[in-house]
């Protein structure tokens, strides 16, 4: 088998990431710093998991995640260290409606996931009874939450359902796709969690968040996007791997994972790698496979993590058939509350959103709607011609919209996004500690520190880090680690 010259005189040693994943890729990235040999393996054809592109009507979009959170650097950094610093790109504009009671009514500002500092932020999305439900939270009595609690059962307990229902549910639901019931505040809101355990009133502890935020002095964009589409990070960050002597290797399932006087042996169908580390970037239930025989405390917690399923549905309409709609004019879409009976749980207007879409297909109006949530997976087995029907009808609903698209592109994420319930940190903290226990090996992903692209990259960071101090602090396996028996 022929191998890189860096393969063959690295004295460093030799660090299989299991899962070619944007965490996956931003491991190899950070591990290739320290000078160890690196080799992704990724068992699709394809990189990047939930970060793609494709086409509709012959314009590029993005058919995965669309922006970053860039108030965290991670994802800016790695995206500026893969050669995109100039196509980072902030929404053109980010005048979000939430579509309830009837009506496409604006993005209230002031809150923190949607949980108000004062009633008034709220403006005309709640009733006369929710907002003074709101009003009345000063007077309760404070209210336990432990170790850790469900954002919208204790957001429930102190405003009432309604500000759950309208404004926490969708905008959780936007991350996670899940059920604000049951999602973890710890984990999920954990700014809110802080203030939450200090005591006192909700509303007055939203105010010392958005005051805490205000002293960082945090500027510049909230979000950030990618011209070409942010599904273009993977490619660009696997290039720079690829440069930096990595092999990736795609269409190549790891079928398991054993530990050896040496290190570890990863098998694959076309032989066995010799590594000195493992990084593992897979989701919870390929993890829990390839760790069941070698760290059974953690195959079983990663195997009780669930998932929640959606489908995008992107739709391209000719400019001029959508210039008379005049709910769409000026906004960058709209969130749907599962209160609300909708089957589309948000629209995202991505000619108005995304510059670079505007740009690269004047002629067209581009949006996309989002379809399924935590339990809800019925939908996903809809022919891809019902999910683009319903997404119309609920559209035509929303906004008067009554154009027909040139041009549909239907994309299923099974098992895309896992859930974040009560308790969940605890669960990652007893993965890490077993694992841990392992020679060299790591995890990260989505499953463990947050969803988010930056937090995925944050995370990747740490299990490069912690391999790389382990294996450069031991003696190296014996030199030529990373060929393969059999070949």
């Amino acid at each position: 088998m022929q191998r890189s010259l860096q393969h063959d005189t690295s004295p460093l040693g030799h660090v299989v990431v299991i899962g070619g994943g944007i965490a996956g890729l931003a491991a190899a990235h950070r591990l290739l710093a320290t000078g160890l040999r690196v080799t992704v393996l990724e068992a699709t054809e394809r990189l990047g998991g939930k970060l793609m592109t494709g086409e509709v009507a012959g314009a590029r979009v993005d058919l995965g995640a669309e922006s970053m959170l860039a108030r965290r650097p991670e994802a800016v950094e790695l995206a500026t260290a893969a050669g995109l610093g100039d196509r980072l790109q902030p929404p053109a504009t980010a005048t979000a409606s939430v579509w309830t009671r009837g009506a496409l009514r604006p993005m209230p500002k002031g809150h923190v996931m949607g949980v108000p500092g004062d009633p008034a932020a709220l403006g005309e999305l709640l009733s006369a009874e929710g907002l003074a439900r709101i009003a009345e939270e000063r007077d309760l009595t404070p209210t336990a939450v432990g170790d850790d609690v469900a954002v919208g059962a204790y957001v429930a307990d102190r405003l009432g359902r309604e500000v759950v229902d309208r404004l926490v549910e969708p905008l959780l639901g936007g991350v996670y796709a899940g059920d604000a019931y049951r999602i973890s505040m710890r984990a999920a809101v954990p700014q809110l969690f802080e203030v939450v355990k200090e005591g006192g009133s909700l509303l007055d502890g939203v105010l010392r968040v958005q005051e805490r935020a205000a002293a960082r002095q945090l500027t510049g964009p909230v979000f950030q996007g990618i011209a070409g589409g942010v599904g273009t990070l993977p490619d660009a960050v696997a290039d720079a791997v690829r440069a930096g002597g990595a092999r990736i290797r795609t269409a190549t399932p790891v079928l398991g994972l054993t530990r050896t006087g040496q290190g570890w042996d990863v098998r694959t169908e076309t032989g066995v790698i010799a590594a000195d580390g493992v990084v593992m970037a897979a989701p919870a239930w390929s993890a829990s496979t390839l760790l069941a025989a070698e760290c059974p405390a953690a195959s079983v917690e990663l195997a009780a993590v669930e998932y929640a399923s959606m489908a995008l549905v992107t739709l391209a309409f000719r400019r001029s058939d959508v210039e008379g709609t005049e709910a769409l004019r000026g906004r960058s879409g709209f969130l749907v509350p599962p209160v609300d009976g909708r089957t589309i749980k948000a629209a995202t207007f991505s000619s108005h959103k995304w510059r670079w879409v505007a740009d690269a297909a004047p002629d067209l109006f581009v949006m996309r709607t989002s379809v399924g949530r935590y339990g809800e997976e019925d939908h996903l087995h809809r022919e891809d011609s019902e999910l683009v029907a319903v997404s119309l009808r609920d559209l035509a609903e929303a906004t008067g919209l009554t154009a027909r698209p040139v041009d549909t592109v239907v994309t299923r994420w099974i098992g895309g996004l896992p859930q974040y319930p009560v308790g969940h940190l605890g669960r990652v903290a007893r993965i890490r500690e077993e694992v841990a226990k392992l020679p060299a090996l790591r995890v990260c992903g989505a499953v463990y520190d947050g969803v988010g692209i930056p937090a995925c990259v944050a995370s990747a960071r740490r299990a490069a880090d912690e391999i790389a101090e382990e294996i450069t602090a031991t003696p190296t396996r014996v030199q030529g680690a990373g060929s393969e028996a059999g070949q």
